[in-house]
């Protein structure tokens, strides 16, 4: 495995780990919590959990050339209703959709992170984008939405989990090794 493949599978494996550890925290809220409208982009936890989970389907569907990617934008554009209202769904949801990722990167090749996907952008407008810049785009839209979360969990009776030890020795029984 390339050092760019690498690192993308470690991307992935750590999106897995700091989504777990995020949503256990969420999990523990109760709904009044999770629904509660505060200033973010989404809203609410919940909305906002749920905007990442339908970003990486969006994403890995894209990426895959599996065909579901406009349905999935169209589907869930802004003012429609989340695909999850329960918190508990959400978790179970959000751990399959980053398994798909971690095997989706462990398949790469080298080549394939220059190989090019449409896209679907705003006005039907389609892109061809490199997998590889895809990825990195995907797991900067997820940490910038787990730090707004991360930011909203704060102001809860539960407290925000640490989120960047991820890479660090100290952390390695959390990477299951």
């Amino acid at each position: 495995m390339s050092i760019a493949v690498r690192q993308m599978v470690l991307q992935a494996r750590n999106n897995r780990w700091a989504n777990n550890r995020l949503l256990s925290s969420c999990g523990e809220l109760p709904e009044s919590e999770l629904t509660k409208q505060r200033l973010s982009f989404f809203g609410t936890i919940l909305a906002a959990l749920n905007h990442i989970l339908v970003v990486d389907w969006y994403y890995i569907d894209a990426m895959r050339e599996a065909g579901k990617a406009a349905e999935i934008r169209d589907k869930f554009r802004d003012g429609a209703p989340d695909p999850f209202a329960d918190m508990a769904a959400l978790i179970v949801a959000q751990a399959q959709s980053d398994a798909d990722l971690i095997a989706f990167c462990e398949e790469l090749s080298e080549t394939d992170l220059s190989r090019q996907v449409d896209t679907l952008r705003e006005g039907g407008v389609i892109w061809r984008e490199s997998i590889g810049d895809l990825l990195l785009h995907l797991f900067q839209h997820q940490i910038h939405h787990r730090g707004q979360v991360h930011d909203m969990l704060s102001a809860t009776p539960v407290a925000p989990p640490q989120l960047d030890e991820f890479y660090l020795a100290m952390d390695r029984a959390g990477r299951g090794e």
